[in-house]
């Protein structure tokens, strides 16, 4: 981990001035991992998210309202992906804070892993594609753009397949967890300049506008109203486990609904926490599965 420990792990606590962080990191209500839950924090109490990030929202909203007004003298197709990839890989590397990398990388790694848990255990084959970056300049490869197109691909192929076999998504007689693991990606590896300063909502804030820019309309609108899809995903994997309680932690409004992009930047801050937690849940129910099945277990 990051040797730069947030303020509220180091701070006593004081009952007259309670830490709000301090409370969210020792609450055991939200299933994340320490690390992960310190990392979030850390990055969420830093200086850019309480000082700039309130001045950076409204300007970005802004942007976007003046970009669509902009793009409406455009070619339909115009689109520069490759560099749009190359100038987010770039801002990543030198402004955004160790913990906002290591989260977003972690995210390709994690929807995959979900995806790949929903594949495997549905009643018909559906194929995925993972992205599994290792580090920043892997982003290059317009990873964004194909994250949002994988999401879209597989639930258009399940369902295709389910509607095809005329069967619906069910619990499993045994599931399997074996895709289910940490990614072994280590916030220590995360750029650690003096200028990595930069917060994960005030840099997705502000590229935002510049991925509106840099797609058509069309990928913009499908990469925002992707972020639709959280519940639907919740709901297979809540399917598959038998356990519907767990969709009160993947949240980002109805799916048939879709919404403003003007909210995009704040929705995918929800999009990664949701994708953190349902991973996580997989993570407990993996481990429960194999002490379940573990030698003691069953001589007991």
């Amino acid at each position: 981990m990051s040797s730069r420990t947030p303020e509220f792990l180091t701070r006593e606590h004081d009952p007259a001035d309670p830490s709000p962080w301090l409370a969210l990191y020792l609450d055991r209500s939200t299933p994340l991992p320490d690390a992960v839950k310190e990392a979030w924090l850390a990055d969420s109490s830093c200086g850019s998210r309480q000082y700039l990030l309130p001045f950076l929202r409204p300007l970005a909203r802004a942007f976007i309202i003046l970009i669509q007004v902009v793009k409406t003298f455009l070619p339909r197709k115009w689109s520069h992906s490759k560099l749009l990839h190359r100038i987010l890989a770039w801002g990543l590397e030198h402004f955004v804070s160790p913990e906002a990398n290591w989260l977003i990388l972690r995210h390709f790694h994690l929807g995959a892993q979900v995806l790949s848990f929903i594949a495997r255990n549905a009643p018909v084959q559906v194929s995925t594609t993972p992205l599994e970056p290792m580090g920043i300049a892997d982003l290059k490869d317009e990873l964004f753009v194909k994250h949002d197109l994988n999401l879209f691909n597989f639930v258009i192929r399940l369902n295709g397949a389910l509607r095809e076999a005329g069967v619906e998504m069910h619990a499993p007689e045994k599931v399997d967890f074996s895709m289910i693991r940490d990614p072994g990606l280590r916030l220590e590896d995360m750029p650690q300049r003096k200028r990595n300063l930069l917060d994960l909502q005030s840099a997705i804030e502000l590229f935002t506008p510049l991925y509106q820019l840099m797609l058509t309309d069309n990928d913009f609108w499908r990469a925002a109203n992707s972020l639709q899809l959280d519940e639907t995903v919740g709901i297979y994997a809540a399917q598959i486990l038998g356990a519907p309680q767990h969709l009160i932690l993947v949240n980002n409004k109805h799916p048939l609904v879709p919404l403003s992009t003007l909210r995009a930047g704040y929705r995918l801050v929800l999009h990664g926490l949701s994708t953190e937690m349902l991973h996580s849940l997989l993570m407990h129910a993996k481990s429960e599965a194999e002490a379940a099945d573990s030698p003691a277990s069953q001589a007991a």
